[in-house]
């Protein structure tokens, strides 16, 4: 993907939002921020306390979502697309197009039938989240390090002094003792962006990702790409690190990032919900695609040295045998993730003789080791996909077997839960559970274990012997899914010092391993265990030095 220059464009905000306030200012903002209600976990919403019960204006129900209109304070419920009343709200008032959702306590078009972001709605909710902290006598918000009159936010596009906010992460962070460990931060959702609030927390607590940045191996302050590019993605995921690690609780608006990567994925810039798998690879693409061009990091054998490759760059081997005379051909691939189908067959990895009905099949419970041996098992290409073979100089049928190479760092799963249809023309979302291991062995999977246990004892050595390769995983990370294909939302769960955390856009919670197995999850991401336990260290415990003293060293990241 190639960088964008500045010419480009956010998309247009929406337009309603815009004549709302060309009308009435700032008003409406102003006005409901008192009904704001932060409660324990930091989450914003209406405190219905200051309101009257939730009741929809033109059906009288209570169920659904419910919206408040900034013009008129009338409540409307949207139960599904069909069944919308905030959009008959607006349809029946004129200028009434913009509202507030009451649980989230975020800006909604009722035309647009979507979120909308606004920086000075964002400073309203931000402004009650200050107000709510406590404070010490000399004025100082708790937790945050800053004096309250002079706090500049990152996302207003206003930095804050870089080295002052870099010198933060060495604060010991006294709040983290009682709550949440240091660089657990909320991220508000500026219309539609749980995708990427949910793939940001599991890339900045990759350890090796975390340390890279951490350790000023790129910073905005020096970066030489912004003499040329006036967009910088890295630069501006390293703001990210910052503002998480400062140790401020208040949630944080990525706005500047996300207008980043609007201009350098302009055919998925726009307010509507995206892939979070789609967007995973698209920052890692960027990355690669800045940093090589900046620092030629390529080496001899071709291998590209940037962070995104050295940290989540793997290599699939692909064997081709025909079934004729048995002759293989072996190609290999660079991945940064793995992609697996759910085993539907209940029966399978065991052996049984009779199908399942379907409604076993569809009820039964997948399992990620089944996952895995359905992507390393042989399978049969279809009469369109023949070899030709080169032994025996015709085309023939093959038998195709995918093995793992290489293994990196961190490992991503992608779980196929969207399918499409070609013949049915219809797509649909697979809500099938998964069963996954925290801890997970991948030797089973290597190349050197799926092709002597294909070709048995006539292997006698295998090329580059992988014996030295690690093969032990820890989960630090699960992005889930939830809700339906057209209408869902992501979530992330993150594991620290073995506790689980659940990082629902501005909100953080603490939650059992339970919850986490019984998510529907749709990215896996799983770290060499030496890596994670050196990772999961408290760093808000650290001795106060320099900055590069304060994270654990890993050779080659540090």
């Amino acid at each position: 993907m190639s960088s964008r220059n500045s010419a480009c464009t956010a998309p247009k905000p929406c337009e309603h939002l815009e004549n709302y306030k060309l009308k009435h200012g700032l008003l409406g903002y102003n006005l409901i921020q008192d009904f704001f209600k932060i409660n324990p976990y930091g989450r914003t919403m209406i405190d219905k306390s200051k309101t009257e019960m939730p009741i929809c204006s033109f059906c009288s129900g209570c169920q659904g979502r419910f919206f408040k209109c900034l013009i008129c304070s009338s409540m409307s419920c949207c139960t599904s697309p069909e069944s919308n009343h905030a959009l008959l709200h607006s349809q029946s008032c004129g200028g009434h197009e913009i509202a507030v959702e009451i649980e989230r306590a975020e800006l909604y078009c009722c035309v647009c039938c979507d979120q909308v972001y606004d920086p000075d709605f964002d400073n309203s909710v931000m402004s009650k989240h200050l107000m709510g902290l406590p404070r010490s006598g000399n004025g100082v918000v708790m937790g945050g390090g800053l004096r309250l009159s002079k706090r500049k936010r990152l996302d207003s596009g206003m930095d804050l002094d870089s080295k002052y906010m870099k010198r933060l992460v060495l604060t010991r962070d006294q709040r983290s003792k009682s709550c949440f460990p240091l660089g657990l931060r909320g991220f508000n959702n500026l219309g539609n962006t749980c995708f990427m609030n949910s793939v940001l927390q599991a890339l900045l607590h990759a350890p090796p990702l975390r340390n890279y940045f951490l350790s000023d191996r790129h910073s905005h302050e020096r970066c030489r790409i912004r003499l040329t590019d006036r967009f910088c993605l890295p630069c501006d995921i390293d703001v990210i690190f910052s503002a998480v690690f400062s140790g401020d609780r208040t949630p944080y608006s990525p706005a500047p990032f996300l207008y980043s990567w609007w201009q350098h994925s302009e055919n998925l810039a726009c307010y509507e919900q995206q892939d979070a798998h789609e967007f995973f690879i698209s920052i890692l693409d960027i990355i690669h695609q800045k940093l090589r061009k900046a620092n030629n990091i390529v080496k001899e054998n071709g291998d590209c040295q940037c962070i995104a490759h050295r940290v989540f760059s793997g290599l699939l081997r692909s064997d081709v045998t025909c079934t004729s005379c048995g002759f293989t051909s072996t190609t290999y691939d660079p991945c940064v993730d793995i992609s697996l189908n759910l085993n539907m067959d209940p029966c399978y990895p065991s052996s049984c003789k009779s199908k399942p009905n379907k409604q076993n099949a569809s009820t039964a419970d997948s399992t990620l080791a089944g996952c895995l041996d359905l992507f390393t098992r042989p399978e049969k290409l279809g009469s369109d996909q023949k070899l030709y073979c080169e032994n025996c100089k015709e085309k023939h049928d093959a038998l195709k077997q995918m093995s793992i190479k290489s293994l990196p760092l961190v490992l991503c799963l992608h779980i196929k839960r969207f399918g499409h249809s070609t013949v049915r023309k219809m797509s649909r979302k697979i809500d099938q559970y998964l069963q996954f291991p925290f801890s997970l062995d991948m030797k089973p999977y290597l190349s050197s274990s799926v092709v002597k246990k294909r070709l048995g004892n006539r292997i006698f050595s295998f090329d580059s012997d992988e014996s030295d390769i690690s093969t032990e995983f820890e989960v630090f990370a699960v992005v889930t899914h939830s809700g339906m294909l057209e209408s869902g939302h992501y979530v992330t769960y993150l594991r620290l010092r073995n506790q689980w955390y659940k990082c629902d856009d501005a909100w953080i919670t603490e939650v059992d391993e339970g919850v986490v197995r019984a998510s529907q999850c749709y990215l896996i991401y799983y770290v060499q265990k030496v890596l994670y336990h050196k990772g999961g260290e408290d760093l808000s415990c650290h001795p106060m030095s320099t900055r590069a003293g304060t994270f654990v060293p890993i050779a080659g990241f540090c």
